[in-house]
């Protein structure tokens, strides 16, 4: 049996190596950069830095959902929906941790920053 590369075979494993190496980075070693805010309301959206010191008001369907970002953190302070569990999540201070509001169609999430590894994962 006859196991001899062809250039093309090189070729294409070189291709395979490169993108499996790019794929790996950009999901894993990519630099995250400083973590922000995310807000998303009904076709709105907005994005500060998680040291900015601001209060926004986001329209949904039931009123107003009141979101504060300061001293590093982001919450929801306020929200016209029944539960509250969205007031209830309490504050976000790293990457990944977010807080909705389904019922007013509000979403905020800290996104960005280093990737710490949970304590409860690890």
């Amino acid at each position: 049996m006859n196991l001899r590369l062809k250039l093309s075979d090189i070729l294409i494993i070189w291709l395979v190596a490169g993108i499996t190496f790019f794929s790996g980075y950009t999901a894993y070693l990519k630099p995250q950069g400083r973590p922000q805010v995310l807000i998303r309301g009904q076709g709105s959206e907005w994005l500060f830095p998680i040291n900015a010191s601001e209060i926004v008001a986001v329209a949904g369907p039931l009123g107003d959902t009141i979101v504060r970002i300061e001293e590093n953190r982001a919450r929801i302070e306020s929200s016209p929906c029944d539960n509250q569990t969205c007031v209830a999540a309490g504050l976000l201070t790293r990457q990944g941790q977010w807080a909705a509001c389904l019922p007013n169609n509000v979403l905020l999430m800290i996104q960005g920053g280093d990737d710490d590894v949970d304590a409860v994962a690890w």
